[in-house]
């Protein structure tokens, strides 16, 4: 089987690279380099000991998938591709929803056109919202997102919905993801944000490595443990092979399907801190600053029906998650640059 990887060249589509090819799929990458790197898919197609067809380009292209789709016989999509950052969204709504969700309908348009049904999507825990009582499962209706990048993934859930309605060709797998945070055990690839970092955890990482004089923990008066927002943080290969195991799954499973990837447990910002600190033997200098918009105080995954439905669960904790960062880190001090 061969399968397209929508931004693929990121930091989760990496990973899914790796697992695809060790798995004995043929890849082929697509990605805009806008958070990506070629480099990445080098790596990832060394690490997963095949090969991967990389073309660089953008989901919103419609003459280039019509191309990319006529010239490869992909079975499915995995589409990673997206623009990430709460805090951008913020400030950036229109292009969050012209990337997010007008790129999506390009996407599934291009692959229609070429008779490609199968889609595996990455989708986010923010589209739950805030209404409803921890840990969120699936049967909880979607809420009200607090964010834009948050409201572009539910949109984009919404569409999908809609799709097997038209034809019953289309198998749709939704992933509603956590906090992934890791890296691949070899330290050849992991997450490398281009200027500041959004994330907490490669933040964190910069900072032990004097890259960065210390980390801002944005609000410390939420109602947690210790008044740092607290999130289900899960290792970035335990995501990706919850996407294999998802992508398997749509041919016993026709229409759209929903599940959680995430570890069941919270962690708060300074506990990861603290863990990172464990893990490197460095000390990371922080300061509290006030509360970001659209961010919530706590959330984290009732994973349970990936469980029972596809046979996956996390398994790498939270000591692996920091070793794997870490080790990361040290052999790649400025990422893939």
């Amino acid at each position: 089987m061969k399968i397209l990887v929508t931004g693929g060249a990121g930091y989760i589509g990496s990973h899914a690279v790796v697992a695809l090819l060790e798995a004995g799929y043929q890849v082929v990458v697509l990605d805009n380099l806008v958070n990506g790197s070629v480099e990445a898919v080098n790596r990832a197609a060394e690490l997963g000991g095949g090969e991967a067809t990389f073309i660089q380009g953008d989901v919103s292209d419609r003459a280039l998938l019509n191309k990319l789709f006529a010239e490869h016989a992909c079975d499915a999509v995995m589409h990673f591709a997206g623009l990430k950052s709460v805090g951008e969204s913020v400030e950036q709504p229109l292009r969050y929803f012209e990337n997010n969700v007008a790129g999506t309908i390009t996407l599934c348009q291009a692959m229609e056109a070429a008779g490609v049904f199968r889609l595996v999507f990455s989708s986010s825990a923010t589209v739950y919202g805030e209404e409803h009582p921890l840990p969120w499962h699936e049967g909880l209706p979607t809420g009200t997102p607090s964010n834009p990048y948050g409201r572009s993934k539910l949109l984009v859930e919404q569409l999908l919905y809609d799709l097997p309605v038209s034809s019953p060709r289309w198998q749709i797998s939704i992933l509603r993801y956590f906090n992934p945070t890791g890296a691949h055990e070899s330290g050849r690839i992991g997450e490398s944000p281009q200027g500041t970092p959004n994330n907490l955890v490669p933040y964190i990482a910069q900072v032990a490595t004097g890259l960065r004089k210390s980390l801002a923990v944005y609000g410390n008066d939420y109602p947690t443990v210790d008044g740092t927002g607290v999130r289900d943080y899960l290792h970035v290969m335990d995501l990706v092979e919850g996407h294999l195991a998802a992508m398997v799954a749509l041919d016993k499973r026709p229409g759209v399907n929903v599940w959680n990837l995430g570890t069941g447990q919270g962690y708060s910002v300074l506990e990861i801190l603290r863990a990172f600190e464990r893990a490197s033997g460095q000390e990371v200098p922080y300061h509290f600053a006030p509360r970001r918009q659209g961010d919530v105080a706590s959330c984290w995954a009732d994973p349970v029906k990936a469980r029972d439905e596809l046979g996956w669960k996390a398994q790498r904790d939270l000591d692996a998650m920091m070793t794997d960062v870490w080790h990361w880190q040290q052999a790649n001090p400025e990422g893939y640059a």
